[in-house]
C-alpha cells in the first residue's frame, strides 16, 4: 500500500466542510519536516461541521482512521497515511462519509 505520511500538520475536513483537528497531539520521536507523524493511536475531532438531516443538526464530531497494515509503525501504533481508510460519525455514531485529507502547505528552504 502506498501513501504519504500524515503529520499533525495537514489539513483535514469532514464531508461536509468542518474541520478536523487532533484531540490528541501526535507527538514522539518521529517529525516530517518538524511535525510529528500522526498514528493510528491518536484520535481527532471534527470543529464546525454544519451537516443535517431534514433540517435538524446531525454534524460530524470524530474520526476513525483504520490505518493500512504497512507494517510502519511509530511507537508502537500504525502510522496513517493519506490513503488511509478513515470514516467521520455523528456523535450516535452514526457514519457521514470519509474525511477529505489536503496536501498539507510546507515550508521549503532552498540554500
Amino acid at each position: 500500500m502506498s501513501g504519504s505520511l500524515l503529520d499533525a500538520g495537514v489539513v483535514i475536513g469532514c464531508p461536509h466542510g468542518g474541520r478536523v483537528t487532533p484531540a490528541t497531539t501526535p507527538s514522539g520521536g518521529v517529525r516530517l519536516a518538524g511535525a510529528a507523524v500522526a498514528t493510528a493511536a491518536h484520535s481527532y475531532v471534527v470543529i464546525g461541521c454544519p451537516h443535517t438531516v431534514d433540517g435538524v443538526p446531525s454534524p460530524c464530531v470524530t474520526v476513525r482512521w483504520t490505518a493500512h497494515g504497512t507494517g510502519i509503525t511509530v511507537d508502537g501504533a500504525p502510522v496513517l497515511l493519506d490513503t488511509s481508510a478513515a470514516e467521520c460519525f455523528t456523535a450516535a455514531f452514526l457514519p457521514q462519509g470519509p474525511p477529505v485529507v489536503q496536501a498539507a502547505q510546507r515550508k521549503v528552504t532552498v540554500r
